[in-house]
């Protein structure tokens, strides 16, 4: 029992590394909670005008997502470790970006967290869920609303490919509407900018 409890924690002490904030200070940017959404988030630090800074978000707020999973898939059988475990590490590494304990329990809204997760339940899966966001964006050019669509769609894809591009489990069918309910919830004030039409949309500047 102690040995899962620790993957947990460790999972979300993970997750709990806001790495907007991070990688702004490092490069000397502003904060990004302190301009355009406030969003601790790779998309919002692209507001700041540097793509590489970005990049490098969204690029690590993804591996905190991924890496716990894949621990526990390469080293965790040796330890009793199994799919519950590795479901529990996605949710809990999603869970410190939402709500980071180094940070005043103020995070991000976990799309690329979520979406290092769905990388490490499989690489098919995640590739489904970057094609539907690709798309999304592509067609409204919305970011928020391509990331809720993107999870949304994530456990019924992963269903869906049950028994032809991976085995399916319910522990992670479970963590993926778990992540996928948080995910649209966090994007509460996205959904009525958008039914009022008010939205940012993918390109534009935020003051």
């Amino acid at each position: 029992m102690l040995v899962p409890l620790l993957a947990t924690l460790a999972a979300y002490l993970a997750g709990s590394l806001s790495f907007a904030v991070i990688v702004s200070r490092s490069m000397g940017l502003s904060d990004p909670r302190t301009y355009g959404s406030g969003n601790p988030g790779a998309t919002n630090v692209l507001r700041s005008g540097s793509k590489a800074a970005a990049l490098v978000t969204l690029a690590l707020d993804a591996l905190k997502g991924w890496l716990p999973v894949m621990l526990i898939q390469w080293f965790g059988a040796a330890h009793g470790l199994g799919e519950g475990a590795q479901a529990l590490a996605g949710v809990a590494a999603f869970l410190g970006h939402l709500y980071p304990v180094f940070f005043r329990f103020a995070g991000g809204k976990g799309v690329a967290t979520a979406a290092g997760v769905l990388l490490a339940f499989n690489p098919w899966l995640g590739a489904v869920a970057l094609l539907t966001w690709l798309i999304a964006v592509a067609l409204t050019r919305y970011v928020s609303l391509a990331s809720m669509a993107a999870a949304a769609l994530a456990p019924g894809c992963y269903l869906m490919g049950d028994g032809l591009l991976w085995q399916a489990s319910g522990e992670k069918t479970l963590a993926m509407i778990v992540m996928g309910l948080l995910l649209i919830w966090r994007h509460r004030q996205n959904i009525q900018r958008l039914t009022a039409g008010a939205e940012s949309k993918l390109g534009s500047k935020k003051a």
